[in-house]
């Protein structure tokens, strides 16, 4: 090759970037829960150090904006803070999350969400712009109105699912989802069930899903009719849909089918340890019997703990040699034993990642969950609702976690937990196990989530990935028709041998009288 080539060839690769460019993608993050947003402004901040004009649309300010590539906020000040006073002001220890009653909670809270989001100044001035994308990204969780907005701007529609594949958005990309091997997120049943465990699935789908088909989506759609200049049909958005970006991961759940357009990336938004500051550096440094680690996420505030249940804790955990390190809102608390250190916020990713930290206990929130398999350390977990009874179930199944529902949350129970995970060795021996499987990856989990995100930009929506159901009626898809066919054809064949055997039988009566 001549020197004026290999110049020319090497020019070409150094000015590659510059003619493929980045590409324009919008996300849509706008719940008012900081783990949501701690998952969705990974993901954007990633999209963006690839090379991407990023613009993220969500009620927080990131703390720690991309250093590369484009990056826009569009901030929702304010946003539902009506709905947020009310929901702060509930006290969710003390709730009954019946699952039924979730189900419609839940739908309710969504179309709530989709008209304020729709109706916000700043989102409205952005739908009335003339600007395009390339893809759009919104989060799978009671927002489905949202989804026609990737037709408005004419991106590619991607869904974040902040959890692995389950009936909310299974029949949208059509992904098996049959209730007798994947349980309801909201039910607290494990992936292997009984019979009653089945039917009890059964029953809650069913109930669910008629809710969404009948009340949910038909108010969604009206919506997406009020608030979008030419707006498509709901169900031509929400079954158009080209990628499933999944925080889900086998170390996390229990293997389950997977259409081509879903990738799993759970794990992604954890980041290497930082520094701690330094009071909790000697804290944990030195507690040379370990401790343990008390955090019951950013939603449910351990302040608002039931009297009883608070010294319950307070004298099951003063027994213990070790020291503990609670996440506690308030400035006091009363009756803390000298092993206690408190803290209003705490860095979880970096405390988890501390060699001396021997035990979690837990929600059972996914982040929460992700990341203790992510560092090895064992659980306890106090589910209260949504998803963290799944994923108190999958610790519990997978061998590094013990499940202590709030209910049955006693001095004695709890003690009784504290001492199986933190004196019998196999549960941290399982979570380290877990840890690797975690890490076991060909490729990081976020620079998968890129690759896919691009691959569907680069490849038109990427529709070779969908599967021959989507183009099926319903009928079609459960077989009814053929059914219907098969019970014809046998039904037209007994009916004709009948009709045969009386007429010979009639025919051989007949000859007999006439003999």
């Amino acid at each position: 090759m001549s020197a004026s080539l290999r110049y020319l060839v090497g020019l070409c690769l150094l000015l590659a970037p510059s003619f493929t460019g980045g590409a324009r993608i919008l996300g849509m993050f706008p719940t008012s829960s900081p783990s949501h947003y701690i998952l969705g402004g990974a993901l954007m901040k990633g999209l963006a150090e690839a090379g991407h004009d990023v613009t993220v649309i969500s009620p927080f300010v990131h703390k720690h904006p991309p250093k590369k590539g484009k990056w826009r906020e569009i901030i929702l000040e304010g946003f539902m803070e009506e709905f947020n006073k009310k929901f702060e002001s509930i006290n969710m220890f003390e709730m009954d999350f019946n699952p039924l009653l979730f189900s419609i909670m839940a739908n309710q809270m969504g179309n709530k969400i989709v008209e304020e989001t729709l109706n916000y100044t700043k989102v409205q001035d952005l739908i009335k712009s003339n600007e395009k994308f390339d893809a759009y990204i919104v989060p799978q969780f009671m927002n489905d109105g949202l989804k026609a907005l990737a037709h408005h701007f004419g991106g590619h529609l991607i869904l974040f699912s902040q959890t692995a594949p389950n009936s909310w958005f299974n029949h949208l990309v059509g992904n098996p989802s049959m209730p007798s091997f994947l349980p309801e997120v909201v039910l607290n049943i494990p992936s292997k069930m009984s019979f009653f465990q089945r039917l009890q699935n059964t029953l809650v789908k069913f109930f669910s899903m008629s809710n969404t088909y009948l009340i949910f989506y038909p108010k969604q759609n009206k919506l997406v009719q009020k608030y979008l200049p030419n707006p498509v049909d709901l169900n031509d958005a929400m079954y158009n849909i080209s990628l499933v970006l999944l925080n889900s991961h086998v170390s996390l759940f229990a293997p389950q089918p997977a259409v081509p357009c879903m990738v799993e990336i759970g794990g992604f938004h954890v980041e290497p340890p930082k520094k701690l500051p330094k009071d909790l550096q000697s804290f944990l440094d030195n507690a040379t019997e370990g401790v343990i680690y008390f955090s019951m996420g950013s939603n449910l505030k351990s302040k608002n703990l039931p009297v009883e249940k608070r010294e319950a804790i307070l004298k099951a955990f003063g027994k213990r040699k070790e020291k503990v390190l609670w996440k506690w809102e308030d400035d006091v608390l009363p009756g803390q034993p000298s092993n206690i250190k408190l803290g209003k916020w705490l860095p979880q990713q970096d405390i988890l990642a501390h060699p001396n930290v021997k035990l979690f206990i837990t929600h059972g929130g996914l982040l929460s969950t992700t990341e203790t398999v992510y560092h090895g350390v064992p659980i306890i977990a106090i589910p209260i609702f949504g998803d963290q009874k799944m994923n108190a179930y999958n610790a519990k199944e997978a061998g590094y976690g013990l499940i202590l529902p709030f209910t049955e949350m006693t001095e004695e129970t709890l003690s009784s937990a504290l001492a199986e995970i933190l004196e019998n060795p196999k549960y941290r021996e399982n979570a380290k196990e877990r840890s690797r499987i975690m890490h076991d990856r060909q490729v990081k989990p976020l620079d998968n989530a890129v690759y896919w995100v691009e691959y569907v930009i680069r490849h038109n929506g990427a529709r070779h990935l969908r599967v021959p159901y989507l183009e099926l009626t319903w009928y079609q898809f459960y077989l009814l028709d053929v059914f219907l066919f098969i019970f014809a054809v046998i039904f037209t064949v007994l009916f004709v041998i009948k009709k045969a055997v009386s007429y010979l039988c009639r025919r051989s009566q007949s000859k007999t009288k006439k003999e």
